[in-house]
């Protein structure tokens, strides 16, 4: 793999690699963090719909199924955008977030056991005492499992935009395809596996420095 690396041109294009992967940061990451506030309240309320909080879920699965490069091509007519602007796919994939995110929400509050909320309200706990108190702490492994699959998502979903000129490191893989040059093609592919393993980790250590009750527990 080595030998099929221009090493020179590495060096001499070392500040575009740099500019795109932040900007591949950015793009993955502040949907995420727009999902987490979006999904939770949302979650809570589709979970509180009771028998029709599955037919909910499966809508949106059906959003998700959207392919991306659609949604993307979608959104500046959406949000009055130019088709350039990278709030484009930041905004798709919040879309997209969301409704990986809210199921996560959904399963990790139906994981808590029935005798546990019982005894919550037998102490007296109102319902928005509970639920932050007893039943979103042991919901959390499961929408943490959840946020770490949307993440690694994300990361792999950014480069698509690439098709419309704004996919951050996506754009290495145009540019080594429309001039037939390996190089850039590897760059974007190692950074963007490096991106998501890092990614994975960090949300891994927040989820057992935050949740050290959790730690050796599986999660769906």
């Amino acid at each position: 793999m080595a030998a099929m690396i221009d090493w020179v041109w590495i060096q001499r294009n070392l500040g575009n690699i740099a500019q795109l992967l932040g900007q591949h940061v950015v793009l993955a990451v502040v949907p995420v963090l727009a999902a987490i506030v979006i999904s939770i309240p949302l979650g809570y309320l589709v979970f509180r719909t009771g028998r029709f909080a599955n037919v909910l879920v499966a809508l949106l699965g059906v959003v998700y199924s959207i392919p991306s490069l659609a949604l993307f091509v979608v959104m500046p007519v959406l949000l009055g955008t130019k088709i350039l602007n990278p709030v484009n796919i930041a905004a798709a994939l919040t879309v997209y977030s969301v409704a990986l995110l809210v199921r996560s929400v959904v399963d990790g509050l139906r994981s808590v056991p029935g005798s546990v909320n019982a005894s919550a309200s037998a102490v007296g706990y109102g319902r928005l005492r509970r639920l932050f108190r007893v039943e979103l702490p042991l919901a959390m492994p499961v929408i943490f499992a959840g946020l770490r699959v949307v993440t690694v998502s994300n990361i792999a979903l950014v480069s698509v935009g690439a098709v419309i000129g704004t996919g951050a490191l996506g754009e290495l893989f145009t540019r080594g395809l429309n001039s037939a040059f390996l190089t850039p093609i590897l760059v974007g592919l190692v950074l963007s596996l490096l991106l998501a393993l890092v990614a994975d980790a960090i949300i891994l250590l927040i989820q057992r420095g935050a949740l050290p009750w959790s730690r050796g527990r599986r999660t769906a």
